[in-house]
């Protein structure tokens, strides 16, 4: 159980934290869903969950930022992830810092994923003095370009992901991107 204290920051709705170990079966299951794993090359082993959250945590630790652990304040509910990852994978944009989310269907609807990428913009640019943060996504996951574009994002291009060049349905992405105003 979480209390405000916890939090590096909140949101209207959402507490944003830094990652525990006892996230790991909540988000496995979140990992495990297909509805939320629709635009994903596999879903996650239990253990590549734990690696992820691993690698959360140092991120954290290192830099300041992570895909945060998210909260409904309200109940203290884990809802998935929101925030921020370095992203080193070979193209033009990186490495750079990029904006992601992952929320568990059940809370899908509800401006959650909206509200705390906005938060996570404003800790981006407040807080940590980043210059841009970037988006990408599958072009065909258009609920999250829907997201990117609400949250004032502007789209740069289409790029065929290095990380996704075996997979014809996934490959073709969308690059987004906002800037420090």
């Amino acid at each position: 159980m979480s209390s405000i204290e916890d939090y590096i920051f909140t949101s209207d709705r959402l507490g944003f934290r830094n990652w525990s170990w006892t996230d790991i079966d909540q988000m496995h299951q979140i990992n495990s869903d297909e509805k939320v794993m629709e635009f994903f090359p596999n879903i996650p082993t239990k253990e590549q969950t734990i690696q992820f959250i691993e690698r959360m945590k140092k991120q954290y630790e290192e830099k300041g930022f992570c895909y945060f652990a998210v909260d409904k304040l309200e109940d203290n509910e884990f809802i998935g992830f929101i925030g921020l990852s370095e992203q080193t994978y070979e193209a033009v944009f990186t490495p750079c810092v990029d904006i992601g989310w992952r929320i568990k269907s059940t809370q899908w609807n509800k401006g959650y994923a909206s509200e705390g990428a906005k938060r996570c913009l404003d800790f981006a640019f407040n807080n940590l003095s980043l210059e841009k943060v970037y988006a990408v996504a599958p072009k065909i996951n258009v609920k999250s370009e829907h997201i990117m574009t609400k949250i004032g994002m502007k789209k740069q291009y289409e790029f065929a992901h290095p990380l996704l060049e075996n997979n014809e349905q996934l490959k073709n992405c969308v690059l987004y991107a906002i800037e420090m105003n």
